[in-house]
């Protein structure tokens, strides 16, 4: 019997992707690890691995279809002795389209598909999860009569494959789950702004470029929404005294120049965040719907653009690491952010995050906090500012304002001083963070 290929979930939160290219042709043969195309998600491009063994029979997504839904029908794979007629009898014909995706399959005669019969419901564990499963895993486990839920999967994801059920051995069946009650249709959202073409209404006989919004634009588009109207941001600001930071700074890069290491003001700013996690600890922090989730270590997002969005690869346990182990990392994190090369674990989780404009020549700004973080830390550009000094003369320093957003259901407002005070103590003894 053919085996489906499903769109993958490359990420726990990948709604859809790009099907940006096949590795493999209908005929090829592949073996269990194969790679047989490439997706790209709102974030990176990744690798698309075979979980099963068998001949391609049929391509029903062709590279470059955008808006791919995860789990939508891709491809039909052949075990021996099948041939492409077995497929037209098999409930893995349904069209991609079926599964809502508008692809035309590659190829094929414009004759109604014929209709296939309803696949048998997936099974699901005790606590209501589905069970993911190749469809050559799950006959077999059929075959040998198999409680699919006391199987561990070994594929991505935990998926149950082949090698899984082969050798395994038949239990008692579990007892069948009973039927959820149908839940209440959601309700509509709500409205976000004129339609698209009320705004291309407005500008008609006005000479303009339509851009299509790409996976990256479409998702920051709809989590910055969302991180805006659904959590109370509240902001604190502070201005930085950089000069002994500077100075310390450059006496650092001349002894270690002979290994090729330059710190940035960037790094400093990384470490003395993560310091300030450890020193206020309440605040190393995540919101998680109906709890807060405090965490031990400092895990540190830190904002790159690149062309047409933004990554926040996040450095962990940053504060544990050297001042030069931060530098070398973070620099090796934004170079494959630029190339899109980063994997889903490099830049999700953290607890806080950093956005500095300041080499854009920004003085200040207000940053979105990245849900599920509690807090985020926009940097300005230092400048020389007139400052009165601790004689009370007054003297010429050089100051960088900050802008720190929260999370209100996280961190209130004397907590969020404290954490700001903190980083900017830091900041202005830089010594200090190598105690």
């Amino acid at each position: 019997m053919p085996t489906e290929i499903l769109m993958p979930a490359l990420s726990p939160t990948m709604e859809e992707g790009t099907l940006a290219k096949w590795l493999v042709k209908e005929g090829d043969t592949v073996a269990s690890g194969d790679l047989l195309a490439e997706i790209e998600t709102d974030k990176a491009t990744m690798e698309f691995e075979a979980v099963d063994e068998g001949t391609v029979g049929k391509i029903l997504v062709a590279e470059g279809t955008e808006g791919v839904k995860v789990n939508t029908l891709i491809a039909i794979l052949l075990e021996d002795g099948e041939s492409s007629d077995d497929i037209g009898a098999s409930p893995a014909a349904a069209p991609a389209a079926a599964a809502g995706n508008e692809a035309a399959p590659t190829g094929g005669s414009e004759a109604p598909a014929p209709v296939a019969s309803p696949a048998p419901a997936a099974p699901v564990k005790a606590d209501g999860g589905r069970i993911f499963a190749s469809p050559l895993a799950r006959r077999i486990a059929g075959q040998k009569g198999l409680d699919l839920t006391q199987i561990t999967g070994s594929g991505p994801h935990g998926r149950i494959v082949k090698a899984d059920v082969e050798g395994a051995t038949a239990t008692a069946p579990a007892p069948t789950p009973a039927a959820a009650a149908p839940s209440a249709a959601p309700a509509a959202a709500p409205a976000t702004g004129p339609s698209a073409d009320m705004v291309a209404r407005m500008y008609e006989g006005r000479e303009y470029e339509e851009i299509s919004l790409d996976g990256m634009r479409k998702t920051i588009a709809a989590r910055l929404s969302e991180a805006k109207q659904t959590i109370p941001h509240f902001y604190l600001r502070r201005d930085i005294q950089l000069d002994a930071l500077l100075k310390f700074r450059s006496q650092l890069n001349k002894q270690l120049e002979g290994r090729g290491v330059k710190l940035s003001v960037n790094d400093f700013i990384i470490k003395a965040v993560a310091n300030a996690l450890q020193q206020v600890p309440e605040c190393n922090a995540v919101w998680a719907g109906d709890r807060v989730l405090q965490l031990k270590p400092s895990d540190v997002a830190v904002a790159v653009a690149i062309e047409g969005g933004l990554f926040t690869p996040v450095l962990q346990d940053a504060d544990t690491k050297s001042l030069s182990a931060l530098s070398t990392e973070m620099k090796d994190l934004a170079g494959r952010a630029r190339d899109r090369k980063l994997a889903p674990h490099e830049y999700q989780g953290g607890t806080f995050a950093i956005s500095n404009l300041g080499m854009f020549g920004i003085d200040n700004f207000d940053a979105i906090v990245n849900p599920p973080h509690a807090g985020i830390l926009a940097v300005g550009t230092g400048v020389k500012k007139p400052v009165v000094g601790a004689d009370g003369e007054l003297t010429v320093a050089t100051v960088m304002s900050v802008t720190m957003s929260v999370d209100h259901r996280v961190i209130d407002g004397a907590l969020g001083a404290n954490l700001l005070k903190a980083i900017v103590e830091n900041l202005e003894n830089p010594m200090m963070m190598l105690a």
